[in-house]
């Protein structure tokens, strides 16, 4: 049953490119017009650079990935594996894959312009700026959430840290090679994915274990949030061809070839679906609509996407034949990634015995039933699911249980740190149109841009306060996480918004604009209205505010929207 899940998902995802995204480029977003990209008409060295088409994919799978669609759907594993894989497929082939799409397609049209930006021409300014906001406020929380996510993963599986830091030296070698001294890019990228594999060997045999060394749990995680914000600013003010491209180019390899082998091993090992299609619902559980549409934002639809497409890769594109394999394909990609995760947390956690998880301690014989039996555990334990159920797919492909669990680890961070500098490099932008918007010159310049994406973030991740629902003492980021997935929807409801409108005036087919639009703005109003109850009931005032604010920002602009669909044009 496991296996014809995962072979009717891939079978779907190749006809959906094949047939979905032939239409939605043709017939919508004009991907085989003949025009001259940005990536040709600004280039720069710097942000504006033109890029092959296997490297960029490379950039903007990895950028999109990172560890998102491997976490939510561990966690939405709770209600059982039919949802979280009807909303994968369905939301990444009829939403998020056009969403990608499209945003790209806008930038490309539009000089490389951020969607944030284009919205004060496609509805007005105010909308520009409180887009522009908006997203700032978002980007701020995915640095200091992944920062803080990377750190506790590199303290709990301290065996990844020398791969992950090797991977950043070979990243750069490659660059240096492929632009310095004109050597295609194929080789040099295989050859340091070989070496970050040996390095995984090495990691096993010396893990750079700070607890071991004396320090607190708090101490080290502490220390690695600065290092990895300041890695990220660094990375961020580096020519994109140094690190990002080349890096993300060897993370994709590493990607293929990790999803290769997760398939092999689940093939080879044909696991019983050890989770059943729906869990009935219990009393204090979160509803499955809409709580499972914004656990899995990636993986689906996520709002962060049209940011990556609109703020680095619409400036790299060389050819707009080359959109759909990175716009559309790219989201498949991640659906595929999606897919693992799933069938890693409802299948192969079956095949574990005895572990530790974050979120319980030590399981002497994990099972589907043992890892989610309560939807606080579900939520702790994260992406526990993909390291140990992956991992166990990579033993049954001959692979040793520390190789296999670190590959895993090393799979999640390499992903995690894509997402990090991308961000920090779009948060740059987006400082940069902030300060045209306000007509703040302090703000174009990349340095200080770069200061304040950086500083807030890592306020968020090193500061702590009360958490209201439980008294605890918790890291600021992880008290505002609650409303991220409701608020990356209604990002992307937003995103998708901009798109249908600005096609809509150019006189294109928009209804399957439209219709992810409605379903998503849906989803996102109902989480929130959902997260403010719970908030408020439990006296967690700043959340209920923020939730509020967002609420209210979702009814402003659509009825901006509305008025800009019925103006004259």
């Amino acid at each position: 049953m496991a296996s014809l899940l995962v072979l009717a998902t891939l079978a779907v995802f190749l006809v959906a490119y094949r047939v979905y995204a032939r239409y939605v480029g043709e017939r919508i977003y004009g991907d085989r017009d003949d025009f001259t990209t940005p990536a040709h008409a600004r280039s720069d060295g710097q942000d504006f650079v033109p890029t092959s088409r296997h490297i960029l994919f490379g950039h903007h799978f990895t950028s999109i990935a990172g560890a998102a669609p491997i976490i939510g759907p561990c966690v939405a594993a709770y209600w059982g594996w039919a949802p979280a894989l009807i909303w994968v497929v369905v939301g990444a082939v009829f939403m998020g894959a056009v969403h990608d799409f499209g945003a790209l397609m806008v930038s490309v049209r539009e000089q490389g312009r951020s969607i944030a930006d284009i919205s004060a021409e496609v509805v007005n300014g105010r909308v520009r700026l409180m887009f522009l906001c908006f997203v700032a406020v978002l980007t701020w929380l995915v640095l200091a959430v992944f920062a803080m996510a990377m750190a506790g993963l590199f303290v709990s599986q301290p065996s990844s840290v020398v791969p992950i830091q090797v991977e950043i030296v070979l990243a750069v070698a490659v660059g240096w090679l492929i632009y310095r001294r004109g050597v295609p890019a194929l080789w040099p990228s295989v050859v340091a994915l070989v070496l970050l594999y040996a390095f995984v060997w090495v990691g096993t045999l010396v893990p750079v274990d700070f607890l071991a060394l004396g320090a607190t749990r708090r101490a080290a995680e502490h220390g690695w949030i600065v290092a990895l914000l300041v890695y990220s600013a660094v990375a961020s003010l580096l020519p994109v061809w140094l690190l990002l491209q080349p890096r993300d180019f060897i993370n994709s390899h590493q990607l293929f070839v990790g999803l290769a082998l997760l398939f092999l091993g689940f093939f080879v090992a044909q696991p019983a679906l050890d989770a059943p299609a729906f869990r009935p619902p219990s009393a204090g559980d979160p509803p499955l609509v809409p709580i499972l549409f914004v656990t899995i934002a990636c993986g689906a639809i996520s709002g962060f996407h049209g940011l990556v497409s609109s703020g680095t890769t619409s400036k790299q594109l060389s050819s707009v034949r080359d959109a759909r394999l990175i716009g559309y394909g790219s989201m498949l990609g991640e659906g595929t990634l999606a897919l693992a995760a799933t069938m890693a947390a409802v299948a192969g956690i079956g095949l574990v015995g005895d572990c530790a998880l974050p979120g319980q301690g030590r399981v002497p014989d994990l099972s589907w039933h043992a890892y989610y039996d309560s939807w606080a555990h579900a939520g702790a334990n994260k992406a526990a699911a993909f390291v140990l159920g992956g991992g166990a797919f990579l033993e049954s492909a001959g692979f040793p249980e520390p190789i296999a669990r670190t590959l895993m680890a090393v799979l999640v961070i390499s992903f995690a740190s894509t997402t990090l500098d991308t961000a920090t490099r779009i948060q740059r932008f987006i400082m940069a149109e902030i300060g045209s918007a306000l007509s703040i010159p302090a703000l174009k310049n990349r340095y200080v841009a770069t200061t304040i994406a950086v500083v807030p973030a890592m306020a968020l991740a090193l500061g702590e306060t009360s958490d209201a629902a439980t008294g605890a003492s918790k890291q600021i980021g992880w008290v505002l996480w609650p409303i991220f997935g409701a608020s990356n929807q209604m990002l992307a409801a937003l995103t998708m918004m901009i798109i249908a409108l600005y096609f809509f005036a150019r006189k294109k087919p928009i209804l399957p604009l439209v219709i992810p639009f409605v379903a998503v703005t849906s989803v996102a109003v109902l989480a929130l209205g959902y997260k403010l109850r719970a908030f408020i009931s439990t006296s967690q005032w700043l959340l209920a505010t923020l939730s509020g604010l967002l609420l209210g920002l979702i009814a402003w602009m659509v009825v901006e929207g509305g008025r800009a669909a019925f103006r004259p044009h």
